[in-house]
């Protein structure tokens, strides 16, 4: 590599991540907003799924362990598609804010990628608090230290995976129709992506396990049980990760196409 080429690829690196910490800086600002938007439905979730109906005896004890590693799936990958789906939508079709990253001397992949990264490091944050949330509400939370690698790795993919996925809606809907279309996406998202039940289970169901096979968070789902409940059965890990590293290559890539063209509008 030429010493000019090696320096216009330092330059784009600079800009990059300049527009990164813009964005987490206005992030940080806004820090209780945020925690409120990323953090409430899965408390929620955790509180009544795992705490009020266990208690009262209407779910087995030990269901709380089974559900808490799919609901920081459901936090990486839903938390990835909003912070990225509904910021994009908005920029676009009001506030043309998007035109400042475009104007940078950076390629229009790039600042697509920005929006990937930036949206993926909201969920990581998410996921994290779900630990302590966990802990406080459960008493304790499913962990095996040893199997760290495995649970951080299948938290990065399950946040850019949704965050490739809020590219692709952000580029794809209009401002009118983005809280339908997110209404219709959200549903089908959180009640068949194993977040509530092991996969495995689902073998006298064969029709539904087919329709869960299809949903990018069933992967995460699984992906997490294997590190923190391996006793419970789930999918294989390297077929978790294979599944969401595709997933993620070939969401990302229609995003692409949406953002370019998104752009040049």
């Amino acid at each position: 590599m030429s010493s000019e080429a090696a320096s216009d690829s330092s330059n784009t690196l600079r800009v990059f991540w300049a527009v990164l910490y813009r964005d987490i800086y206005v992030t940080s600002k806004e820090l209780v907003t945020f925690l409120a938007q990323v953090i409430l439905q899965p408390l929620f979730l955790l509180f009544v799924f795992g705490r009020i109906l266990t208690d009262l005896g209407y779910a087995r004890p030990g269901y709380a362990q089974l559900l808490f590693p799919g609901l920081v799936g459901l936090t990486a990958v839903v938390t990835g598609l909003q912070s990225s789906a509904f910021p994009l939508v908005i920029d676009f079709a009001y506030t043309k804010e998007i035109e400042d990253r475009l104007l940078a001397p950076l390629p229009t992949d790039l600042v697509a990628v920005e929006k990937i990264v930036y949206s993926a490091l909201r969920a990581l944050v998410a996921c994290a608090l779900m630990l302590p949330i966990g802990m406080l509400v459960l008493g304790s939370i499913p962990w095996r230290p040893e199997n760290a690698p495995l649970f951080v790795f299948i938290v990065v993919l399950g946040a850019l995976v949704g965050s490739a996925m809020g590219l692709l809606m952000g580029t794809s809907v209009t401002a009118n129709r983005i809280n339908i279309v997110f209404s219709l996406v959200f549903t089908p998202l959180l009640f068949t992506g194993s977040s509530q039940y092991p996969w495995p289970s689902l073998d006298q169901m064969r029709w539904f396990q087919v329709v869960t096979a299809l949903n990018p968070l069933t992967y995460v789902s699984e992906g997490l049980r294997a590190a923190m409940v391996p006793e419970v059965p789930h999918m294989p890990p390297a077929v978790c990760i294979a599944v969401l590293i595709v997933a993620i290559a070939g969401i990302s890539w229609g995003g692409m196409v949406g953002f370019r063209r998104r752009a040049l509008d």
